[in-house]
C-alpha cells in the first residue's frame, strides 16, 4: 500500500485502478492542502472523522463526519483543518488520468502554505 507523509498530514492509497483511485487522507490540526485543480479527474471527498474546511471554487464550507464534497473536474479546491483534532477523509478519484502531472496549483507561491510542489 502506497503511503506518504506530508507537512499537512499523510495519505494512503487504498486502491489504484484504471478507472479510479481511492485514498485515505489525514490532515493534522492546522494543516492545509494547497489550492489546486485537475484537468482529467473528478474527486469525491467523504469526511470520516473531524471537521474539514473545504474550498470548492468560491465556496468555503465546514464538512463533518459523514458529509460528502463533490469536486468537479477543473474546480479549484482544498481542505484545511482549523481544529485541534485530525481530519480524516476518503478521496475517490474518477476520470482518465490519476498521476501527479494532472495536478495544477493556483498561485503556488501565495497559496501553498508549505512552499513545495508535490
Amino acid at each position: 500500500m502506497e503511503h506518504d507523509n506530508r507537512p499537512w498530514g499523510e495519505y494512503w492509497v487504498l486502491e489504484d485502478a484504471n478507472t479510479h483511485k481511492v485514498k485515505r487522507i489525514q490532515v493534522n490540526p492546522g494543516g492545509r492542502l494547497s489550492l489546486q485543480y485537475h484537468h482529467h479527474r473528478t474527486e469525491v471527498w467523504t469526511i470520516v472523522s473531524g471537521i474539514g474546511t473545504i474550498t470548492i471554487n468560491e465556496t468555503i464550507k465546514d464538512y463533518r463526519e459523514g458529509e460528502v464534497a463533490i469536486i468537479p473536474q477543473g474546480a479549484h479546491h482544498r481542505i484545511e483543518n482549523k481544529t485541534s483534532e485530525p481530519v480524516v477523509f476518503v478521496e475517490v478519484q474518477y476520470g482518465t488520468y490519476f498521476e501527479k502531472e494532472d495536478l495544477e496549483y493556483k498561485k503556488i507561491i501565495i497559496e501553498n502554505k508549505y512552499k513545495f510542489v508535490a
